[in-house]
This record gives C-alpha cells, sequence and structure tokens, in this order.
C-alpha cells in the first residue's frame, strides 16, 4: 500500500471514529475528559464536611477509587495517565486522611517532597511551589488544615473576601493574589481563614463583610450550583462554606448538588463536565465541508453565545465558553473557535452573532495588544495574561469574517489584527517559538509546550496576508522543523518524547505552508500511522492544563487533531505528486 492510500484509509477510519462520536440529539460532541485524582479527593473531603453520614456511599466509592489508583511510590497524578505530583498526592493524603486511613507509603512520598511533613514543611513548599498565585494554592492549604494534616492555621495566607463586594471594575487595581474566575473560592477560603485565625482589632470590619459577600457568593453561583462547571472550584467552595459554619447555606447546598450530579459510576470526578462547546468548534474544523446538517449545528452554535453581561469576569455578551452548561464563562479562545466553526457552517454567510462575537473579542483585547482569556485588565497573575495561540486564533476568526463585516467593524478588526500581530511578534522567543497558556507537556522539563503553541500559531497565521505574520511564521516553522524527533514525531519541546497530539498540531502547521519540505511531512504522517496500526491512535495524552498547573486528557483531542492533520496532508498530496 501506497503512502497515499495509507492517508486515504486512515483518514476515513479517524473520520468514521469522529462522526460516531457526536451525541445524536444534541448535534454537538461533548468528549470525555479524564477522571482526576484530584477532583476526587476535593469532592469527597467536601461532601465528608458537609454530612459524612448522608454521603456516605459516594465518599466511600471515591475513596476505594484514590485507593485503588495509587501509584507503586505512595503518589498520584492529576490523571490516571499523568505521573505522580505534590499537589494531587497532597490532596489525596488529606481526604483519605479524614475519611479513611491514608496510605503509609503516601505520607513517605510527601516527606520526600517537602523534607519533612510538618506545618512549615507543607505550607512553605506548597507557596513555593505555585509562587504569587494563591488560586490554588491557599485552597489546598486549607484543606489540609480542616482535614487536619496541617495543625494550624496562622501560616496559611488570608485572602481579601471583602474585595468580592466591591465593582469588577476596580479589581484590577487591587492586585489581587487569585485569577479573574476564581472569586467565589477567594469568598469561601477567604471567609473560613479568617474565622479559624486569630483575631486583631481590624476583625470587626472583616466580620461586617461576611454576609454581603455571602450575598455575591450566591450571584455568582450558577443555576446548576457548579462554580465554572468545575469540581475541585465547587468542591473547595463547599469545604469551606461547611468550615466556616455555613453548611445549610444555599450556595453550600447547590455545591454539593452538582457534585453529586457529576460523580462518574466508578466513584470518579473529572476536572470538569466537560468541554462540548471546545470539542464541537474543534470537530467542525476537522470535518469541514464533511457535515450533513450545517444549519442546524450552526443554529445550536448561535444558541450557546451568552446574552448577559458574565457576573465571574464582567465580560459583556457576544461571548462562548468551553461548553454550553450553566457554569461555564465566555473567553477568547472558544469565541475564536465558534466564529471559526460558524464560517465553515454557514459558508460565510454573516449573521447578528457573528458581529457580536467578534465585538466581543474587540473589547476583550489587552492593552500590549494580546489576547487574554477571560477577561482584560487584570494581567497580574500568569493565567490572566496575553496568550499567543489565543491572539492566533482571534486573528485567525476576523481574518475569516473580514470581508462581510459592516465598513466600521471591518477597520475595528484591521487595527486590532495588527496590535495583535506586533504583540506577537515581541512575544516570540528568539528561536521563533510561543508558549501557550492553557496546553503543556509532562514530560518537559518544565512543563511547557512551546511546540503547541508554536504549531497552533502557524496554523492560525496562514490566512494573514500581513508581512509581519509571515516573517512570525518562518521563523516559527523554523523551530518546529528544528524539534522533531527521530521518529517522525514531536513532543511538547525539543528532545521530548513524541506524542500523537503533538505531532498532529506540527503536522497540521507544517502542511499548511507549501513552503514545507514533502520528506518532513512523510515522516509526520509515517509517525502517526504506525500509531494507528498499532491501536495507540487514540490514547489518552494529558496536554490539557487547566487553572494552577492542572492536568487532564479529553477523548477527542487525538481524533480531532488527527483529522485535522490528515486533511491538511491530502491537500498537500494533490499539490505535489511526489508526496
Amino acid at each position: 500500500m501506497d503512502r497515499k492510500q495509507k492517508i486515504n484509509e486512515m483518514t476515513e477510519a479517524v473520520r468514521k471514529r469522529l462522526l460516531e462520536s457526536r451525541v445524536p440529539d444534541e448535534l454537538m460532541w461533548r468528549g470525555e475528559l479524564s477522571s482526576s485524582a484530584i477532583s476526587t479527593s476535593v469532592s469527597v473531603f467536601a461532601l465528608y464536611m458537609v454530612d459524612k453520614d448522608k454521603y456516605a456511599t459516594h465518599i466511600q466509592n471515591g475513596a476505594a477509587w484514590l485507593v485503588s489508583t495509587m501509584h507503586p511510590d505512595g503518589s498520584w497524578g492529576d490523571s490516571i495517565e499523568s505521573p505522580s505530583n505534590m499537589t494531587a498526592t497532597l490532596l489525596t493524603y488529606a481526604s483519605l486522611s479524614a475519611v479513611a486511613a491514608p496510605p503509609q507509603e503516601a505520607k513517605e512520598y510527601l516527606n520526600g517532597k517537602f523534607g519533612g511533613i510538618s506545618d512549615s514543611h507543607i505550607v512553605e513548599g506548597v507557596l513555593a511551589y505555585y509562587g504569587k498565585d494563591l488560586t490554588f494554592s491557599v485552597p489546598i492549604l486549607v484543606m489540609c488544615a480542616l482535614a487536619g494534616v496541617i495543625s494550624g492555621w496562622d501560616k496559611i495566607p488570608q485572602l481579601p473576601f471583602e474585595v468580592s463586594v466591591l465593582p469588577q471594575k476596580l479589581f484590577r487595581f487591587f492586585r489581587l493574589p487569585v485569577v479573574s474566575y476564581a472569586i467565589p473560592a477567594l469568598i469561601a477560603v477567604g471567609i473560613v481563614r479568617y474565622k479559624k485565625g486569630k483575631k486583631n482589632i481590624l476583625s470587626p470590619i472583616r466580620e461586617s463583610f461576611i454576609k454581603k459577600s455571602l450575598v455575591v457568593l450566591e450571584k455568582l453561583q450558577p443555576s446548576n450550583g457548579g462554580f465554572l462547571e468545575a469540581a475541585p472550584l465547587t468542591a473547595f467552595v463547599t469545604m469551606c462554606m461547611s468550615g466556616a459554619g455555613y453548611r445549610g447555606h444555599i450556595a453550600t447546598q447547590q455545591a454539593v448538588s452538582f457534585l453529586i450530579s457529576n460523580v462518574r459510576q466508578d466513584g470518579a470526578w473529572p476536572i470538569d463536565t466537560d468541554l462540548a462547546s471546545w470539542v464541537t468548534a474543534l470537530s467542525v474544523r476537522a470535518l469541514g465541508n464533511d457535515i450533513k446538517d450545517k444549519q442546524p449545528l450552526a443554529e445550536k452554535i448561535k444558541q450557546h453565545a451568552f446574552a448577559f453581561e458574565h457576573p465571574f469576569t464582567g465580560a459583556k455578551e457576544g461571548g462562548w465558553a468551553w461548553t454550553d452548561l450553566p457554569g461555564a464563562v465566555p473567553d477568547a479562545d472558544d469565541t475564536a473557535g465558534a466564529l471559526v466553526a460558524l464560517h465553515i457552517l454557514l459558508d460565510g454567510v454573516y449573521c447578528p452573532e457573528v458581529g457580536k462575537g467578534i465585538e466581543w473579542l474587540l473589547a476583550l483585547q489587552n492593552t500590549d495588544g494580546g489576547m487574554p482569556t477571560f477577561c482584560k485588565g487584570w494581567g497580574k497573575l500568569p493565567f490572566d495574561r496575553s496568550s499567543p495561540d489565543i491572539s492566533a486564533h482571534s486573528i485567525l476568526a476576523f481574518q475569516l469574517w473580514l470581508d462581510v463585516l459592516p465598513g466600521k467593524l471591518q477597520n475595528k478588526c484591521r487595527k486590532s489584527m495588527l496590535r495583535m500581530l506586533k504583540w506577537m511578534q515581541r512575544a516570540q522567543a528568539a528561536d521563533g517559538s510561543w508558549i501557550p497558556l492553557w496546553f503543556g507537556d509532562q514530560d518537559a522539563k518544565d512543563e511547557q509546550s512551546p511546540i503547541y503553541g508554536t504549531t497552533m500559531t502557524v496554523e492560525y497565521l496562514a490566512t494573514s496576508k500581513e508581512p509581519i505574520a509571515h516573517k512570525m511564521f518562518q521563523k516559527g516553522l523554523e523551530y518546529i522543523l528544528s524539534a522533531q524527533n527521530a521518529d517522525g514525531g514531536w513532543g511538547g519541546a525539543k528532545g521530548v518524547p513524541s506524542k500523537v497530539t503533538l505531532t498532529a498540531r506540527a503536522l497540521s502547521a507544517l502542511a499548511s505552508y507549501p513552503e514545507t519540505d514533502v520528506t518532513v511531512i512523510e515522516r509526520s504522517f509515517d509517525y502517526l500511522y504506525e500509531k494507528y496500526k498499532t491501536g495507540e491512535l487514540y490514547q489518552r495524552e494529558p496536554i490539557g492544563l487547566y487553572f494552577s498547573r492542572l492536568w487532564y486528557s479529553e477523548e477527542l483531542y487525538n481524533v480531532t487533531f488527527v483529522l485535522n492533520a490528515l486533511k491538511k496532508t491530502n491537500v498537500r498530496l494533490n499539490s505535489k505528486s511526489e508526496l
């Protein structure tokens, strides 16, 4: 069988798998996120804090899953496929310390990680790991204190829950130690830390803000009770509310309902409910015109655009989130993805939802010219800064719709794209790479994935006609080529073991440019074909990086990334007879 036949064979098999993964009654794809030791440990402990007898079955099942997935050295990773890490192990150890007997191996693992397991060792170790960003470090330490792993509260930093009562537009001036989407944790964790700590002359003033802060928490909570559709954030809020004496509070009870509704049959919880809107956008892009019911799916996507200002971030209406569920928050990457998908599904015919989505992105753009994830203007902590791959994704969305936009909006987009390109030029490393925010490689020394950031950016910039974009993607292509492994694949960085997801992303980028050496495309395809023939093509690979360095895998990443790469390779096949 020649390479052309192999590509056709593999394309049909992957296409079939993707189409079969679609949820028939919903028209969309929902995928499946990996089960998470972190989600499971904090959810189990949250239910224990609320009512250990009422939720005994869920607690026992979750604890049993945790014990069954422990690594031989007494540790856990974020997902089953993930290597051991301090966070997952500490949280699981704390959870099992409260609800069952913690394995001795886990205690020994943590002792080695922290150089001891005293309060000081744990507190200093966790704070050093997360640095200035207290979004996750303080909730971890508070859980340890509530579970009795830490005996004192005074070394745990306090969070200023009082700030939550102020208008959100003022938050950026306070240099808050948590990211923009973690205000529920700021409130709940801050309150329990205040109640458990020592009081001082300012305590009466802080006390007076508790009731008002809880009102804000209620307003932020979505209808299904799940903050961000995320079990970790929802569970942290639940345990802290319980620890502060608010077990019967409506926010606590609604959060519990969310946790109960999201537990899996094996007793585990995923890191988030699903990424339905994101994987649907990826699926549409991979399939292209190979979708029969394009118009109904387009209408479904249009319906999922936010029609109101979001209480979490203050973002205006018009954007899309990663899922269509109530707890989601609009963000730039998913909004760009929805706009690209609508361009495919509507055959480029303009509609009001497209205009609002583009306006939403324009309003989000940072003063530095780059595109952030959730909201404009914070920029103090890592996950609130501008991102090169998200900026490039926004440029792609603008470029696709540019010719059919109303005149004023068209001019705004041109100016916005030029600002983004100039920022991306400054953000590009000397070797031609870009570092993404939300994706990484657990095998890389620093856990970063410049290959993901660079391949996505290079592919997205393929439609840009700006000279500045041409210079950037040429440098980006050189970096990608320099990082190809001997087996034909790519890992997250130079010298990192190859992965299907990242090889597919690299192949998509390289096949987007006719100048790419055909032999490079051949080698990368051969790597993927070998994985296909050996049955390894769909094995989960945690490349997703959730808030505060939590890893996840998603079953449709391999499928959509590979199909997108194969279709682009087929285009090259038709234009280069020597392939």
